[in-house]
């Protein structure tokens, strides 16, 4: 037995240390490559350090103006989606209906369409209501399609508030939408957080939206300019292209750092309702 369990115990180990190499070398080739004047496909450690992959791309056509229109995208998409889930969210966690269930099995059935089979139509309603090649229509088709998503998160984290909170609120005279601003969403942090940033990673690597939406070069963002980096006949530059998703990763990893403690926290209501 203990060698039958010291040998299950190996083979896990070392299956995730093969998961764990699978996921580090690329991005040990991106963090090398950067800083390698022959940067190419091999990881390597560079002969000698250079910042002139990075002096090459950080220019207004390559990264700045790219990497603004994918904060103006990202963070316009983000802030509508979670506005709009937390709205719809609450009358699903706090009326109940027959209604409620068949609803939220089409939402989460609505996550699983493929972005691809209703880039069609979309397309071709963006053209009838002339909202083609504008920031704010991308903007909009980004929010519904993270929108099914983001109300079944919200939506499991709003049951975790007790309803005797809000209860207390409506006895002091607040309205529903000031209880759910004032009580819910504050104690919620946690849940807003994930919210924000699965939607906000999401739409930032989200290369085919913008891609068929955006047709000036003025306003494609990053995730689509990455791809002029890949030149003709097979040639690329791999150091520029490794020090632009150096710089492309950089705005998500501050992200997810600035609502890292709130990802880990937990919903402190302990003695907040009393029997």
């Amino acid at each position: 037995m203990p060698r039958n369990r010291t040998s299950r115990r190996l083979a896990a180990d070392t299956a995730l240390l093969v998961v764990a190499v699978a996921f580090a070398l690329p991005l040990a080739w991106v963090v090398l490559s950067a800083v390698d004047p022959h940067a190419n496909l091999r990881v390597r450690i560079p002969d000698g350090l250079t910042w002139d992959n990075f002096h090459a791309v950080l220019t207004p056509d390559i990264t700045y103006t790219p990497l603004l229109n994918s904060l103006v995208l990202c963070g316009g998409g983000t802030a509508l989606t979670v506005v709009c889930a937390a709205l719809a969210a609450y009358p699903l966690s706090r009326f109940h209906s027959r209604l409620n269930r068949p609803f939220l099995l089409a939402i989460l059935f609505a996550t699983s369409l493929p972005i691809t089979a209703i880039m069609v139509p979309v397309y071709a309603l963006f053209v009838r209501v002339n909202l083609i090649d504008t920031l704010q229509g991308t903007i909009l088709f980004f929010a519904a399609s993270q929108l099914p998503f983001a109300i079944w998160l919200m939506k499991n984290f709003m049951d975790g508030v007790p309803k005797e909170l809000e209860e207390a609120a409506w006895t002091d005279g607040a309205s529903s939408l000031q209880s759910l601003v004032r009580i819910v969403l504050p104690l919620m942090g946690p849940g807003l957080a994930v919210v924000t940033v699965f939607s906000f990673v999401m739409m930032w690597g989200n290369f085919f939206v913008p891609f068929m939406l955006l047709l000036t070069p003025d306003q494609m963002p990053a995730s689509v300019s990455i791809n002029d980096f890949f030149g003709n006949r097979g040639m690329v530059a791999y150091g520029q292209l490794a020090a632009f998703s150096v710089i492309y990763s950089t705005p998500v990893i501050l992200l997810y750092v600035l609502v890292a403690r709130r990802l880990g926290g937990g919903f402190a209501l302990g003695g907040a309702v009393k029997g």
